[in-house]
């Protein structure tokens, strides 16, 4: 599954593109080295197929890759750690 990355200055989004459905993770931006996951949205036709999950895989990954700490306000990514 490819999942890509907008960010725009103060925040951004992953986004998953499964079988023509749009998934996305929402975060905020605090500091170059911090982001707040807020949100998170998988259409009812791709529930239980692990794209929540990889969504926030990715984010962790990105996130120790650049030296970033999360701070998790989605329930859904806080259920995942």
């Amino acid at each position: 599954m490819e999942i890509s990355n907008e960010e725009s200055g103060s925040g951004g989004r992953y986004v998953a593109v499964v079988e023509g459905h749009e998934a996305e993770m929402t975060y905020s931006r605090t500091s170059p080295k911090m982001i707040i996951i807020d949100h998170t949205a998988v259409p009812d036709a791709l529930r239980g197929k692990g794209v929540g999950q990889a969504l926030a895989l990715h984010a962790v990954e990105e996130a120790r890759s650049n030296g970033w700490r999360i701070f998790p306000l989605c329930p859904f990514f806080k259920a995942q750690a």
